[in-house]
C-alpha cells in the first residue's frame, strides 16, 4: 500500500510560508523550475522552465528556493500519523510513504477499507489531495496511486493480486527511468512494460546484465524492492518533575543525579555516548532556561549534574537559594556518536580529565565563548589563518571558515613564521643612500634594501627576497594590492614584512 501526496514540496512551502492554497507558486533550483503548484500550471508553468520565463507565463508567481530539508521535516507529522494507525512506515521520499498492506486489510476487513481509513486520517490533519495505491510491490502500488484521480474522484486504486503485470502493460518504458536501457528496447522495436515482460527472464539477464533484469521484474510486476519499516529511534531524553519545586541548588542536583545515571547507561546501552546536550529547566513561575552544552569528549552522570549546577548558577541566583522553584529539568542528547570511537586510551585519561573539567568549569561562569582555542585556517596572509573557536567546538567546516585545501595563492610556502602579530607592526626600508624602498605598479624595486628598522632602531639587511604580489578582490573597490618580503638582518633575525599602500609593516617574525 502506496501512499503519495502530490506536489510534496509546494505543499511544504504553501504550508511553511503560510501561503492561501491558491497562490501560484513554483521551487526553484539552480535557476530552473523545479516543482510548481496547480494555479501556477494553469499559468503554462511547468517543470525544467527558467525562472525568468516561469515569472513571464505566471506575473503574479512567487518564487521560492527549494528546501529539501524542509520537505523532510513537513512530511515527518504524516509519518507520525500514520504510524499512530498503521505500523511499519518506510519513508521513499517525502510526499511517498509505503506500507505492507496485509496486516491493515485484514485488521480493517480489507484493502479498500484500510485505504479509506488512511485516508480519513491525512484529512484530518489537512491533506485532502492524497492518494493510496495498492499492488502486489511498491512500484506497481506507485503507479496505481499515480493513476488514482486521473480519471475520476477516486483516491484509491487497488490492482488485485497476480495483476500487477497486467495494469502495468499500458505503460511506455520511460517510468523504469533507465533511460540507456529504454534507448536500446526502442532500437529492438519494444515500446512497452508489456512487450518488455513478455521476453523471457534469462535471456533479458544475458543480454542487459544485472540492471536490465531487475527492470524486467518491475515491468513484470515483481518488484525486487520489499518493504523494510521504519523503525522508530529509541527515546534517548530524560526528564525529572519535581512537586514541590526545589529552591536549592545542592538539592536539585542531588535529586537528578539518578536520572544522569539513567541517562547515560540508557546512552551506553545503545552503544552510544554524548557529546552535545541541551537542557531545559522550568520554573515555577513559567519561565524556561535553555542551553546547549558541548563535551570534548562525552558526558558522564558527574558532568551531566555539573551541567545542571552551572546552568542555574549563570542565571544570576546565589549558591544557597533561586529566585523560582526549579519544577522540570529535561536533558535531550543532541549529538551523539559510537561508543567505540571514544574508548579510553591504554594509560589512562586522567591528567586529560581533569584539565576538561576545569576548562568545562569556567565556561560554565563565564559563557560557552569564554575559552577560545585556535586552529589553522586558510587564507593569504598570517592573521587571516588564525582562527578561535569556543573550546570543545569542533572545527568549523569549509561553509564556517576558510578551506585549507584550496590553492590560496600568494600565502607563504615553507614552515610558517613563530610569532604572528595580532595587528601588523610599522616598519622602513631604507636603500643605501637612506631613501624608502617602494615597489612600481610593475612589481619592481625602486632600490635594493640595505637598512630595515622598527621604531627608532635601525638594522642593515643580510639578506632579502621578495617582493610577492597579493591582489586581492581586484574586482573589489575594497580589495587590497600587498607585496611580501623576506628580510634578514644583522643579528640573523628573520622577518616577514608587508608593503601596502608605499607603506611598510611587520606581519610575523621567524626564531
Amino acid at each position: 500500500m502506496l501512499l503519495w501526496c502530490p506536489d510534496w514540496p509546494v505543499t511544504a512551502a504553501l504550508r511553511e510560508h503560510a501561503l492561501p492554497a491558491d497562490t501560484p507558486l513554483a521551487l526553484t533550483e539552480r535557476g530552473e523550475v523545479l516543482a510548481c503548484s496547480p494555479a501556477a500550471r494553469q499559468d503554462g508553468v511547468k517543470r525544467g522552465l527558467r525562472t525568468r520565463e516561469a515569472q513571464a507565463r505566471s506575473t503574479g508567481l512567487v518564487c521560492l528556493l527549494h528546501d529539501p530539508a524542509l520537505d523532510a521535516r513537513t512530511f515527518e507529522p504524516v509519518v507520525t500519523a500514520v504510524e499512530a494507525i498503521m505500523p511499519g512506515v518506510q519513508v521513499i521520499r517525502p510526499g511517498m510513504g509505503v506500507i505492507r498492506a496485509k496486516g491493515p486489510a485484514r485488521y480493517y476487513g480489507g484493502e479498500d477499507e484500510a485505504a479509506d481509513v488512511l485516508l480519513r486520517t491525512l484529512a484530518a490533519i489537512g491533506l485532502t489531495d492524497a492518494r493510496v495505491g495498492v499492488a502486489d510491490g511498491p512500484f506497481a502500488a506507485e503507479q496505481a496511486a499515480r493513476a488514482a484521480g486521473e480519471t475520476g474522484t477516486e483516491q484509491v486504486v487497488v490492482i488485485p493480486p497476480g495483476r500487477s503485470a497486467w495494469f502495468l502493460s499500458a505503460y511506455p518504458l520511460e517510468i523504469l527511468e533507465h533511460p540507456a536501457l529504454t534507448v536500446l528496447l526502442k532500437r529492438l522495436g519494444i515500446r512497452s512494460l508489456g512487450d518488455f515482460a513478455a521476453l523471457p527472464a534469462s535471456d533479458v539477464r544475458n543480454r542487459f546484465g544485472l540492471e536490465g533484469a531487475l527492470a524486467h521484474r518491475k515491468a513484470s510486476g515483481l518488484d525486487h524492492r520489499d518493504v523494510r519499516a521504519r523503525t522508530p529511534p529509541p527515546r534517548l531524553d530524560t526528564a525529572s518533575e519535581f512537586e514541590p519545586p526545589l529552591t536549592r541548588i545542592d538539592q536539585l542536583a542531588f535529586a537528578f543525579r539518578v536520572r544522569a545515571e539513567e541517562f547515560v547507561e540508557a546512552l551506553r546501552g545503545a552503544g552510544l555516548v554524548c557529546t552535545v546536550l541541551r537542557m531545559l529547566l522550568s520554573t515555577e513561575s513559567g519561565e524556561t532556561s535553555e542551553r546547549s552544552w558541548r563535551h570534548p569528549r562525552w558526558f558522564d552522570a558527574d558532568d551531566v549534574v555539573d551541567r545542571v549546577r552551572w546552568q542555574l548558577q549563570g542565571t544570576s541566583t546565589s549558591d544557597s537559594a533561586l529566585t523560582s522553584g526549579i519544577t522540570r529539568v529535561q536533558v535531550v542528547p543532541d549529538v551523539t556518536e559510537d561508543l567505540a570511537d571514544h574508548a579510553d586510551g591504554l594509560w589512562g585519561t586522567g591528567t586529560d580529565e581533569e584539565v576538561h573539567h576545569g576548562l568545562a568549569r569556567v565556561q560554565g561562569m563565564l559563557g560557552h565563548g569564554a575559552v577560545l582555542t585556535a586552529i589553522i585556517a586558510g587564507g593569504r596572509l598570517l592573521a587571516d589563518r588564525r582562527v578561535l573557536i569556543p573550546w570543545g567546538d569542533p572545527p568549523p567546516g569549509p561553509a564556517g571558515a576558510r578551506n585549507r585545501d584550496r590553492p590560496w595563492p600568494g600565502r607563504v610556502p615553507g614552515p610558517a613564521p613563530a610569532t604572528v602579530f595580532a595587528a601588523p607592526v610599522a616598519a622602513v626600508v631604507l636603500d643605501a643612500r637612506g631613501n624608502p624602498v617602494d615597489v612600481d605598479l610593475r612589481g619592481l624595486l625602486s632600490a635594493d634594501p640595505a637598512f630595515f628598522g622598527i621604531d627608532a632602531e635601525r638594522r642593515a639587511v643580510h639578506s632579502w627576497a621578495g617582493p610577492w604580489p597579493i591582489d586581492e578582490r581586484w574586482w573589489d573597490p575594497g580589495g587590497r594590492v600587498l607585496n611580501r618580503f623576506q628580510l634578514v638582518d644583522r643579528d640573523g633575525s628573520a622577518w616577514l614584512l608587508l608593503l601596502e599602500d608605499h607603506a611598510w609593516w611587520v606581519e610575523a617574525g621567524y626564531d
